[in-house]
């Protein structure tokens, strides 16, 4: 590219309310600040995160969190390229408090406003640092999502397969609730699993009739819940930890290897990049038998340094960069949105979650 921007993101899908700024040039990617500050201790006495003490917590720092971000990258609204901000999906509350932000600081500066996709976000997030090219293959892995997509460029989406019910990080995080380890729970089990036994406990393979790249945690966390209730001493609380961690690191190789036997169908060898972006991006474990495959398979390995694999801005600045220098930006009337997949023709023509019966009971 030949211009250079700088924008200025905002992050508020979830837990985290964040702001950063970020350069993109000709000479690559620049974060000049990343600024996130956590919720947890706000969720931890109700063990997962509450929508209304989220949104709330928002509002109180939003503005100090951009302040911040601003002042450590040393520049002002004059510096600015545009103003991008995660516009869903996500926990609804919280994503109308940042984007009602982004939109009053682009309208009163006069700033093209990029309403972006949090998944989207992850999808760049490797960007941040190092090199990831298009096209590549990525597994977005989170507590709140779990797909596969062929990305071909910013706004360019292929679903190749998702979670039919839970997600990975779900799954990490309602099992070691199981296991009375605190909030956050993925951290906490992966911490439990180390020097426990993986192949202790025999827990269910998902699926094994179909051979498409779908996932379902579902029946492995209510068998590991059941597994749980009779454990009474550390060391078969490490060996089942060790074994859930095992499990779920098998299910995604198995899909993802499945995913990058059709994705090398349409693409040159010099294309086969694996990506593995998200929350549940940071277990070492994941990463590494994640890491065997692609190589098993000829394929590049990336992903985010591990301080952009959880919710941040610098990745939602990059994702406004990126749409910005393909003259994709957003009118002031973009909508916050609870659910919003990357691949929109896909979910349209084959919904993963399918509606049940209508009426009071529904």
């Amino acid at each position: 590219m030949t211009q250079t921007l700088t924008v200025l993101g905002v992050e508020t899908s979830c837990d985290e309310t964040a702001a950063a700024v970020v350069r993109l040039s000709s000479s690559g990617v620049e974060v000049l600040s990343s600024v996130v500050a956590s919720q947890i201790d706000a969720h931890i006495p109700y063990g997962g995160v509450v929508p209304e003490i989220a949104a709330r917590a928002h509002v109180e720092v939003v503005d100090t969190i951009i302040e911040r971000a601003l002042a450590e990258a040393g520049t002002g609204f004059a510096d600015l390229s545009g103003i991008a901000a995660t516009a869903g999906p996500g926990l609804v509350g919280g994503v109308m408090v940042g984007l009602s932000a982004a939109k009053a600081m682009a309208m009163a500066r006069g700033l093209p406003l990029m309403a972006v996709n949090h998944l989207e976000g992850h999808a760049v997030s490797p960007r941040l640092e190092g090199a990831a090219p298009y096209p590549f293959l990525l597994l977005l892995v989170s507590g709140g999502h779990c797909q596969l997509l062929a990305v071909e460029e910013i706004g360019r989406y292929a679903r190749l397969g998702s979670t039919i019910d839970d997600a990975a990080g779900e799954a990490f995080d309602k099992i070691a609730a199981s296991l009375g380890l605190p909030y956050p729970g993925g951290p906490a089990l992966e911490r439990l699993a180390a020097g426990g036994d993986a192949s202790r406990f025999p827990l269910p393979r998902a699926l094994l009739g179909r051979r498409d790249c779908d996932f379902s945690f579902s029946g492995l966390k209510t068998a590991a819940a059941r597994m749980a209730e009779g454990i009474e001493n550390d060391a078969d609380r490490r060996d089942l930890a060790a074994s859930v961690q095992a499990a779920i690191a098998r299910q995604l190789s198995e899909r993802s290897e499945r995913a990058m036997v059709l994705f090398a169908q349409t693409h040159a060898p010099a294309e086969r990049l694996f990506v593995v972006a998200g929350g549940v991006a940071a277990n070492g474990a994941v990463r590494a038998a994640l890491q065997a495959s692609a190589t098993a398979h000829g394929f590049g390995f990336a992903a985010p340094p591990l301080k952009y694999c959880t919710d941040n801005a610098a990745m939602i600045a990059l994702a406004g960069a990126e749409r910005l220098a393909a003259g994709l930006v957003d009118g002031l009337d973009a909508a916050a949105r609870p659910r919003w997949p990357l691949d929109e023709a896909a979910a349209l023509a084959n919904p993963v979650h399918k509606p049940g019966r209508k009426g009071a009971k529904a």
